[in-house]
């Protein structure tokens, strides 16, 4: 059974009103007698009901963030940059993953909003959803995170994933490759077809004869997509079968090394491979991964300052924060196949 503030006050000798001053106006009460209230409190194990002082108070004293894949660890380093600057701001960061699913994100956005949270961060599975700009409407600030959202009354932190996917390209032509596969999908997600459209500007602006882009669509973007569309590659005839992959995410090309090292594909000297977001597992791989680095905490850390500036401050400005990739080199793209 809980302990109620009645029972403090029963155990301390004080009224009801002592003991809520001693919880919220700790200033107003003699210090022999708050510290005869907080002694109650400990002997009787008080727990002091957060969610009600929250609710009268109208908000309450935490953000939430909903990811488009919890499974993927680059929306956790996202995560674990907001809950930094959250923790600074004095607030907590609820985390919902929606696991890419339309009506699983509706649904985590309606209980952050039951809970009267200060704002919401949010990877959105489509950036054009309606239903943020209810929220806001109704008064929630919203930020959108690795995600532009044009002509949106909201903050957006996002990479430019088409000079990110342009990096990719140019590093494999610069290595001689001129038979380069794109691997990635849905082209529903705005990532997928801003990197691809950034591998084909480097290809048309390559200056000389490069092969057409082979496109490998996937379902999705987890290592068991990246595994079948190895073996969709490895299944092509020697002469079409590209020499280089570009992956729109490292889950994808994790899975393409993974199922190449089953097949008997040499990677780089059978097929090179790039990656994207340059998460942990992408160094430590076994073929350490060739990756287009984003800065994951940083762009989480921006967001969620971005989200509490809004929150509490009247004179707040939207900004759309678009951050540059970097390619990191590593042994999957060592030179080119002869």
């Amino acid at each position: 059974m809980s302990v109620s503030v009645k029972d403090v006050a029963v155990e301390a000798g004080v009224s009801l009103g002592t003991v809520s001053n001693v919880l919220n106006r700790p200033d107003k009460v003699r210090a022999t007698t708050r510290d005869r209230v907080e002694r109650a409190m400990r002997e009787l194990g008080f727990v002091r009901n957060e969610s009600a002082q929250q609710l009268r108070a109208g908000r309450s004293s935490s953000i939430g963030y909903v990811m488009l894949d919890g499974s993927n660890p680059f929306f956790t380093d996202v995560a674990a940059g907001m809950e930094r600057a959250a923790e600074v701001a004095g607030l907590s960061l609820f985390l919902c993953n929606s696991d890419q699913r339309p009506e699983r994100e509706r649904d985590y956005l309606s209980r952050l909003e039951q809970l009267r949270v200060q704002g919401i961060l949010i990877t959105p599975v489509d950036p054009g959803s309606a239903v943020l700009d209810q929220l806001q409407l109704r008064g929630i600030p919203v930020v959108v995170v690795d995600r532009s959202r044009p002509h949106s009354n909201c903050c957006t932190v996002a990479v430019d994933d088409v000079l990110g996917g342009r990096l990719a390209a140019e590093h494999l032509l610069d290595l001689g490759h001129e038979r380069i596969a794109f691997v990635g999908g849905p082209d529903r997600i705005g990532q997928v077809r801003d990197r691809k459209e950034g591998v084909r500007a480097g290809l048309a602006a390559a200056g000389r004869p490069v092969q057409p882009l082979v496109d490998v669509h996937t379902q999705g973007l987890s290592i068991d997509e990246g595994m079948n569309a190895a073996e969709r590659i490895a299944g092509m005839a020697a002469a079409e079968r590209p020499t280089a992959v570009f992956c729109a995410n490292d889950m994808l090309a994790l899975g393409v090394l993974q199922r190449c090292v089953a097949l008997g594909l040499r990677v780089p000297d059978d097929l090179a491979l790039v990656g994207y977001d340059d998460i942990v597992f992408a160094a430590a791989a076994a073929v350490p991964l060739t990756s287009v680095r984003q800065p994951r905490r940083e762009m989480g850390r921006v967001a969620a300052e971005l989200l509490v500036d809004e929150a509490t401050d009247p004179e707040h400005r939207h900004e759309q924060i678009l951050f540059e990739p970097e390619l990191v080199a590593r042994a999957s793209t060592r030179g080119a196949r002869p």
